[in-house]
């Protein structure tokens, strides 16, 4: 069933309105509509909605999708999943923000496909094992190695667990504390279900799909 455009105009002002309710400014933060399970028509209902800033999680849809959109000003793609390094060299034309760089092994293929690349480092603040993201410790250092790489490292993203908003709340904050100490500007935190906890504790990147798009077809 083809996505109404309409549909996702009404849920991205919804998810504006969200954002202002908890004090946040829908001017200064970055709403990407994540695409992941829809075919290329929740896109193009992306993009006629409005939407510049599209996500995927999955190396080969993405590339299937840019391959099909319609003539007119392309997406910023951001990547938003656990990425193995032999899928990079697909992505590098495309990407304009590599969201889960979570080890150096990821950050030097980048660096090597796509020299300067703009990254932000994943760091798995749920602590939990079906995540992805380097541990919290070693954040620094994943920092500092990916800036040799010559990468722009942006800031981080984080993935809280589901169900408690004080518990993502808390994971947030954690992970906004490691940001300004290491003098980072952009937090990718927040989806659908939480943004709002994502929001009060300093995210300038939301993630959302089922929010605009409804629930998530299965694969």
């Amino acid at each position: 069933m083809s996505i109404d455009p309409e549909r996702v105009r009404a849920g991205l002002e919804a998810v504006r309105e969200r954002i202002l309710a908890v004090g946040g400014d829908p001017e200064r933060i970055t709403v990407v509509a994540v695409t992941k399970g829809f075919g290329a028509d929740a896109v193009e209902a992306a993009r006629v909605a409005g939407a510049v800033h599209l996500g995927e999680n999955y190396a080969q849809e993405l590339v299937a999708k840019a391959k099909v959109l319609a003539p007119g000003p392309a997406p910023i793609w951001h990547f938003i999943g656990g990425l193995q390094t032999n899928k990079v060299r697909l992505l590098a034309p495309l990407v304009d923000l590599w969201e889960s760089i979570d080890r150096p092994s990821l950050g030097a293929e980048v660096a090597k496909r796509a020299p300067g690349a703009r990254v932000l480092v994943q760091v798995n603040i749920s602590g939990e094992v079906t995540k992805s993201g380097c541990v919290p410790e070693d954040t620094a250092t994943l920092v500092a190695g990916l800036r040799d790489l010559g990468l722009d490292v942006r800031g981080l993203m984080g993935v809280a667990a589901p169900g408690d908003d004080e518990r993502a709340r808390a994971q947030f904050g954690r992970l906004a504390e490691q940001a300004a100490a290491l003098d980072l500007a952009d937090l990718s935190m927040g989806m659908s279900a939480d943004l709002e906890a994502a929001v009060v504790e300093g995210a300038t990147i939301v993630r959302v799909g089922t929010a605009l798009f409804g629930p998530r077809p299965p694969r």
